[in-house]
């Protein structure tokens, strides 16, 4: 997954991306940081050369946010809150993915409007993930609430009834 993303966007890694990234990582086994920077190299092919000074700092950060935490050997691993923060990212990226693949049919304007989505939602997913600590559990409540809707829009489900997207 992360390979193909490095395919298609090349050397430009968004603001955000490196935090989404370690989350990812994590979801599947512990690392250290060392092994986070090597496997960021492998998978870009040497595209992304993340350095320990934009690696370290960022995993103190996820400690400080209670989203990993350090194991006696030195590695790192999600935390129960940081598995529910990274799934929940893994919703939006459905969202966005399903919500996508239907203006991507509709042909070039179709595009346009993705790609103006794409960024936008990409700025409100750093702003979000930056800012989840932050927020209130009222806050966090509605925002759950709300993705949660906005997929069972996408498996067309909405109070009972099917909904077809053509």
């Amino acid at each position: 997954m992360i390979s193909e993303w490095f395919q298609r966007v090349g050397s430009s890694v968004p603001r955000g991306f490196s935090r989404y990234f370690i989350l990812e990582l994590l979801k599947e086994k512990t690392y250290t940081g060392k092994e986070i920077i090597d496997y960021a190299i492998e998978q870009s092919n040497g595209i992304w050369k993340p350095s320990p000074g934009l690696i370290y700092p960022l995993l103190g950060r996820l400690l400080d946010e209670k989203l990993i935490e350090e194991t006696q050997d030195g590695r790192y691993q999600l935390t129960k809150y940081g598995l529910e923060t990274a799934q929940d990212v893994d919703k939006i990226n459905d969202i966005v993915k399903n919500q996508l693949e239907v203006l991507f049919r509709l042909g070039n304007v179709g595009r346009f409007v993705a790609l103006d989505l794409l960024e936008k939602i990409s700025s409100m997913g750093s702003i979000l993930s930056s800012n989840i600590t932050n927020m209130t559990d009222e806050e966090t409540s509605k925002y759950k609430k709300f993705l949660q809707e906005e997929l069972d829009k996408m498996n067309g489900k909405k109070k009972g009834k099917e909904i077809k997207i053509d």
